[in-house]
């Protein structure tokens, strides 16, 4: 689920709410409610100077340190920022982001909500915050903030929020709603692997086998490798009766080394 930090950081994606994604750097327009990709140009040597008074030169350091891991730093700089302007979503989000590369969900969750509640209509800060919610047991409560990501019109990457919100609304039982915003991410991106993974569970829970199949053939003909979808290609298969069909599978996931890793799920 992707976690973007506005202005200077972006996308810590949760995997489904779990794995952390790269980071880019993300500058919100001086002259309208939108993002401009910047060069990640920054400061990490953490030096004292010009930049103590400046929150975006601040936050652009703390981005670089946090990438490199210098936590304690980048922390530092964080806070500096957020003093110069109380109450920056950027900040928060930032510091949220650092507290949860520690480990720290429970602060990490309240920078996210801080930033989300100082603009409730910033679809970068609800997404953050519901993406928390959803990997903290609380994936119905998610679903708001997704709706309010989707909502708003600068938001820079909507399908990222589709995909969160079908993940979301499959985890808090919810698969009518999960179906919808599924087949919404694959009216515009028909490659898109949570969404094919996750309509293929889907169908095959309600005990339509052959939409079933469809799916996972199109999840496996991009991941051919995916161990949990040779697995429900497998399942599948064998509800359906053919046999040879889920032996091949099966041989399929037994080949794969252990250990290997399969192609990412995510937005």
């Amino acid at each position: 689920m992707s976690i973007i930090v506005p202005a200077l950081l972006a996308t810590c994606l949760l995997a489904g709410c779990r794995q952390l994604e790269r980071l880019s750097i993300v500058r919100p327009s001086a002259e309208q409610r939108g993002y401009t990709q910047v060069a990640p140009t920054y400061d990490v040597s953490g030096k004292k100077g010009h930049a103590s008074a400046d929150p975006i030169l601040l936050l652009t350091a703390a981005t670089g340190l946090l990438q490199q891991g210098r936590y304690d730093e980048a922390e530092h700089q964080a806070r500096q920022a957020l003093k110069l302007q109380p109450g920056s979503g950027d900040a928060n989000t930032l510091l949220g982001a650092i507290a949860g590369a520690r480990g720290k969900a429970a602060e990490a969750g309240a920078y996210y909500r801080a930033a989300a509640m100082a603009a409730p209509t910033n679809g970068v800060y609800a997404n953050n915050y519901g993406g928390w919610l959803c990997s903290n047991g609380q994936p119905a409560a998610s679903l708001e903030w997704f709706d309010r990501a989707l909502a708003d019109p600068a938001y820079p990457t909507p399908l990222g929020a589709l995909v969160n919100a079908g993940t979301c609304a499959a985890k808090a039982a919810q698969p009518v709603r999960a179906e919808a915003s599924w087949r919404q991410v694959l009216a515009l991106d028909p490659g898109n692997l949570p969404a094919l993974a996750g309509m293929a569970a889907l169908e095959a829970g309600r005990g339509n086998y052959l939409e079933a199949r469809a799916f996972a053939e199109r999840w496996l003909a991009i991941a051919p490798a995916d161990a949990a979808g040779l697995q429900l290609a497998a399942d599948i298969e064998q509800k359906l009766g053919d046999n040879a069909a889920a032996s091949r599978y099966l041989s399929r996931l037994q080949a794969i080394p252990p250990g290997s890793s399969t192609v990412p799920r995510t937005q």
